[in-house]
């Protein structure tokens, strides 16, 4: 469907409702799974959809919109955004190369989105949450694979993943095909979601308009990288503090942990029966019922790695209590363990039995958060510490899970960032950038109405972006428009002093004609014969690089003045009725310098490059050249003598011999073509011939039409 201004809001709106759709789609789509009990997701039907219709930007927010949505009821999917974007980005990168054309190559979308969908996402959720099989559709397919003996635990997850996600984004492709063919029907392949702030591109100016070179890096490629530099700086300040915020937070949470439980196994122990402890050990009265009642405390929590009872003295640290756990046997009563280095700052108060606070240590008993709390006897005289130590390795494992949730969830959001900046920028900035200089690359002077018409398909481009953007269009347009009224003028001008110019020449012509009372129309005559032999050679594509409109024009025009050097012979010898003699025929001969000088006077007067006077030269100097090297001023032969020469050789020879002079009566037309053609090779060349000959009829017409005294040199062929 071809989008236009009139039925661009409606398609806007349109995609509005279908991203709609998309987002109810995928809720729908998971909700009907769930019920029916499919081993299925059916959770980015819509986002696929959307994404081959809409394109990227509607797309990342069906997947994007869908994955919050969802989160309402279960948080977790928010870690997930990244992948559902991800998802209509890639549907839509594939959509824009057809893939959606046939079910065959949709289908091979199976395996990328698969890939992000399976195997990303089952990495993301052991980033997340560590080993262990998870709650979902692939919890038997993995157990299975692992039962088997040959897969780890981890790749048995990441195997049933990618298999039962293959199976989820085949059918879901299958789904958004047959939707499409619905689609497509009424819509049309084109409802990508547009924001014009200009007359809308067609799909071909488009993809002109985005493969504009530039010398450096391109505007879409600056503003993308401004937009991840500031998002991720943004995003690096963000996450540091949200890490480190719940850093603190969770040791606080575990220190406060560890002070309860402390406090509440000193509350168990009476200290005025820790010394009988150490001295009867287990064996002591009321030994196991305390023992009993610090177990129950260590178990309270999972994270409560050891619970012990030290009293600390000058030469260690002596064990009043120590409980057993899975992998570590706890010391027996009376046993003496030695300080580590990481108490060595607080012996002197542990000695004394004062309170400390809190340690971390990594040492002999691995990464520990410890907190020691006194226990004193009747006598408020500190006798021991009730010891806990919290394992920090948990600690660092939620650390790695909420680092990997923030990043996730980060991720979708930056990608959406960098799409909604991109579609921005596109509409914005870049496309009514491109397609200004796209209309100012295409702007043509060859003739006024083109130039009006270019001008006036500038000005349709109708950008209106409200900014400085807006402003450089206007700016540019207003002024085209007085360029092109200033062209305009010119061009009339520039008309009337060609006229000018051509009367001035044909004036000086007639002047130096005038002179010799045979020679007639001979100037007008040898122009017109000029243009029909370079106009023929045109045709038949010689000289292609020379045989241009100005060139062609030059010649023409210039060709009254091949014989502007009889200015300076002497009226006896110009219009001698007789045989000239030698000397007198040598005098005539230097006509061609004579014109040469006369020439390059005007050229060194005009102090330009003169393409029209440098023919004139050409003409006047070298047009009695012969193509045999037997001719005059300076006997050059074949190429070497200018083409304009070559051809005003045939032209003025020929109609030499139909005109009647002084020194003899005219050849009749059919006898002046023959001795034209028998002077092909020797002194006319032969392609030149070729021309004349073939334009046999336009010669006669034109030798005829000067007889009758009336003639107009014929223009340049459109």
């Amino acid at each position: 469907m071809k989008i236009t201004e009139d039925n661009y809001k409606s398609i806007f709106s349109s995609v509005i409702i279908l991203i709609i759709c998309g987002i109810a789609i995928n809720i729908g789509g998971a909700q009907l799974a769930k019920a029916l009990k499919l081993p299925l997701f059916l959770d980015c039907i819509g986002t696929i959809l959307i994404a081959a219709t809409g394109g990227y930007l509607p797309g990342a927010i069906v997947g994007f919109l869908s994955n919050m949505i969802n989160a309402l009821n279960d948080p977790a999917n928010a870690y997930y955004t990244l992948l559902s974007v991800l998802i209509g980005l890639c549907a839509a990168f594939y959509a824009r190369r057809g893939y959606f054309r046939s079910i065959w190559k949709a289908l091979l979308l199976t395996f990328p989105l698969a890939i992000i969908g399976g195997a990303l996402g089952s990495i993301l959720t052991y980033l997340i949450y560590g080993f262990g099989f998870g709650e979902g559709i692939s919890l038997g397919l993995a157990r299975t694979l692992y039962q088997s003996g040959n897969l780890s635990l981890f790749f048995a997850q990441f195997i049933s993943d990618m298999i039962i996600d293959l199976a989820d984004k085949f059918v879901s492709l299958v789904i958004v095909y047959f939707i499409l063919q619905l689609v497509n029907k009424r819509f049309g392949n084109n409802l990508e979601f547009h924001s014009w702030h200009q007359k809308p591109l067609s799909e071909e100016d488009q993809i002109r308009a985005n493969k504009s070179q530039s010398k450096a890096m391109s505007l879409r490629s600056k503003i993308l990288l401004l937009i991840v530099i500031a998002t991720l700086f943004i995003a690096a300040i963000t996450t540091g503090i949200s890490f480190t915020l719940y850093r603190r937070a969770t040791i606080d949470e575990h220190t406060q942990m560890g002070i309860g439980v402390a406090g509440l196994a000193a509350t168990i122990i009476n200290g005025d029966d820790i010394n009988r402890y150490l001295e009867e050990g287990e064996s002591a009265e009321g030994y196991a019922a305390v023992e009993r009642q610090l177990q129950k405390v260590r178990q309270s929590s999972h994270e409560i790695e050891y619970v012990y009872v030290y009293k600390i003295l000058e030469d260690g640290c002596h064990v009043v209590f120590d409980l057993d756990t899975e992998d570590t046997p706890g010391g027996d009563p009376g046993d003496i363990v030695e300080f580590d280095e990481a108490f060595a700052p607080y012996l002197d108060d542990l000695i004394a039995g004062k309170e400390i606070r809190p340690i971390v240590s990594d040492e002999t008993f691995g990464w520990l958060l410890t907190v020691y709390e006194p226990i004193v006897d009747s006598r408020g005289i500190t006798q021991a510490y009730a010891c806990v130590d919290i394992s920090m390795e948990e600690v660092t494992l939620n650390e790695i899970s909420f680092l990997v949730k923030v990043i996730s969830m980060f991720l979708g959001f930056f990608l959406m960032i960098i799409t909604i900046g991109l579609w921005l920028a596109e509409y914005n900035l870049i496309l009514p950038i491109n397609t200004m200089s796209l209309a100012a690359m295409r702007f043509a002077y060859k003739n006024e109405g083109e130039i009006e018409e270019n001008a006036d398909r500038f000005k349709d481009l109708r950008i209106t972006t409200g900014d400085e953007i807006e402003n450089l269009y206007d700016s540019f347009s207003m002024t085209i428009e007085e360029t092109v009224k200033y062209i305009a003028e010119t061009q009339k001008q520039a008309q009337a002093i060609n006229k000018m110019q051509n009367g001035l020449i044909l004036v000086l012509a007639d002047m130096v004609e005038s002179r010799d009372q045979c020679t007639g129309d001979h100037v007008r005559k040898t122009a017109a014969y000029c243009r029909v032999i370079l106009d023929h050679l045109r045709k038949q594509g010689l000289y292609p690089e020379l045989l241009t409109d100005d060139y062609i024009e030059d010649v023409v025009n210039s060709a009254p003045l091949h014989d502007i050097g009889k200015i300076k012979v002497p009226d006896a010898i110009l219009n001698k009725p007789g045989k000239l003699t030698d000397e007198e025929f040598n005098e005539i001969k230097k006509h061609t310098i004579a014109g040469k000088e006369i020439i390059e006077q005007a050229i060194d007067l005009v102090a330009a490059d003169s393409s029209y006077l440098k023919e004139a030269k050409n003409l006047a100097t070298y047009h009695h050249e012969k193509w045999n090297g037997k001719g005059y001023p300076y006997g050059l032969d074949g190429e070497d003598i200018p083409l304009s020469a070559r051809v005003m050789a045939v032209a003025d020879v020929f109609d030499a011999l139909v005109s009647k002079r002084s020194y003899k009566e005219p050849f009749s037309f059919e006898k002046a073509m023959e001795i034209i053609e028998e002077g092909s090779g020797n002194h006319f060349d032969p392609k030149i011939v070729e021309a004349f000959k073939a334009e046999v009829d336009e010669v006669r017409r034109i030798s005829e039409t000067f007889m009758g005294g009336n003639l107009e040199v014929p223009k340049a062929e459109a």
